[in-house]
């Protein structure tokens, strides 16, 4: 302890600047903040070492400034920068150190403008290694109060700027590796200095969560922390919910539709593809319902335009409409491949009962030339054409249609959960052996 536990504040040996005295009985080194001499709290606030002044870091969180966090009063008595080098790329952050007389001493860490708070973990926890990191196959794992926090990187910083005062004596360039592991809501860091090691626990900080610290209003974060948590709606779980019910509703009714075929407006009939056109008359008993046309050829590699013309009972051209009746296939490098198909179907809603006609004709046709890289079977012109009609069909288009749509609505939510935790992960460093 210092010798007067009762100081409030002293001149700094060193440059007799004025320093004030916020933490408790546990702090041991004071770091001047005019001239960044390390003096022993200790020992009547003797001179340590010289900490090299560099530019101080910028954060709005400033040494003397109190608030709360998640209820308990907070000061903060001292400012770290770290920074990490891998791979020519450069991390900043920079950690507050804060002291409650009833709670002790924590930290606020500041990183691309999220911040989080950090304590010693003082329960029963295994020690997180880097050997074990190194030499495990899959994703390492650790419990601790309950939770499965999975591994999420390892990093190596150091100190580059100090101020105010410490539990410990940070010297310049002292490197701290800290292994880190990540479970929904919080991180265990597994940090080794020399031969001192520690676990502290992390969570992230909520703008709403702290009080006071004179932090400016306004001002986004950069991209997302990995502790982040989504901001949900607060009907996020209803629009999920009644999205997806809906959408297992509107496809159940599709499936049902589907088995509803209808009945023959003309029997199956085949003609030869050197009789057409050809003009076959069918019989409509239900107006209004969805008729349909199904064509089906038998060419190879090969593709044909049929013209349709359908007259009502009345002989008055209802429409003139056209199907492509194509199909190829072949083997390439990869193995045997088919496209297209030779059938093909058209629908219409018959405004009257009776009897209509519908005049089918060959308009144009040809075989397909395949790429280099692609290999055809003997091609085959379409030789017959098979025809049938159904009246009173039921089509599940829009039922299908309808349920995507509600899959979207409900399905968002859970999209934005998902790319939401991508985020979170995207910077670890730990790569299955899958991803090789």
């Amino acid at each position: 302890m210092s010798l007067n536990p009762e100081l409030k504040s002293i001149n700094c040996t060193a440059c007799g600047a004025g320093l004030d005295i916020l933490g408790g009985g546990r702090v041991t080194t004071h770091i001047c903040s005019y001239c960044g001499t390390a003096l022993d709290a200790l020992d009547n606030y003797k001179t340590l070492a010289k900490f090299n002044i560099l530019e101080r870091p910028e954060t709005p969180i400033k040494i003397g400034a109190a608030g709360l966090i998640f209820g308990v009063n907070y000061t903060v008595i001292g400012i770290l920068e770290h920074e990490e080098v891998w791979r020519g790329r450069s991390w900043k952050w920079v950690d507050h150190q804060v002291f409650s007389p009833t709670h002790g001493y924590a930290w606020i860490t500041l990183e691309d403008g999220h911040l989080t708070f950090s304590r010693r973990y003082r329960k029963p926890v295994g020690w997180l290694s880097a050997a074990e990191v190194n030499h495990a196959d899959t994703r390492p794992r650790v419990r601790a109060g309950g939770e499965v926090f999975q591994y999420y990187d390892t990093s190596t910083s150091a100190v580059i700027y100090a101020e105010g005062e410490f539990t410990w004596a940070p010297r310049k360039g002292q490197k701290t590796t800290t292994i880190t592991a990540m479970s929904e809501n919080a991180m265990l860091g597994f940090s080794t200095t020399n031969r001192e090691r520690e676990i502290y626990h992390t969570v992230y900080l909520q703008r709403d969560e702290l009080f006071g610290f004179d932090l400016p209003s306004g001002g986004k974060p950069s991209g997302v922390h990995a502790l982040q948590t989504m901001k949900a709606g607060a009907n996020a779980g209803f629009v999920t919910k009644a999205g997806l019910g809906c959408m297992v509703l509107c496809l159940f009714l599709a499936m049902i539709m589907v088995l509803q075929n209808g009945e023959r407006a003309a029997t199956r009939q085949q003609f030869p593809v050197a009789e057409l056109p050809v003009t076959i008359p069918f019989e409509v008993t239900k107006p209004g319902r969805l008729t349909r046309i199904d064509l089906q050829g038998n060419g190879r590699n090969s593709w044909h335009f049929l013209s349709v013309e359908l007259e009502d009972p009345e002989g008055e051209v209802l429409f003139e409409s056209g199907r492509t009746v194509e199909y190829y296939n072949g083997h390439d490098n990869e193995g045997s491949w088919s496209e297209g198909s030779n059938a093909a179907s058209l629908a219409f809603f018959p405004p009257t009962a009776g009897i209509y006609s519908v005049t089918l004709n060959l308009e144009e046709s040809g075989f397909w030339a395949p790429s280099v890289n692609r290999a055809s079977s003997p091609q085959r012109q379409m030789t017959v054409v098979n025809l049938q009609i159904r009246n009173g069909v039921s089509s599940s288009f829009w039922l299908v249609l309808l349920a995507l749509g509600f899959g979207c609505i409900g399905g968002l939510p859970m999209l934005r959960r998902y790319l939401h935790n991508r985020a979170r992960w995207r910077d670890s460093d730990w790569v299955d052996e899958d991803d090789d």
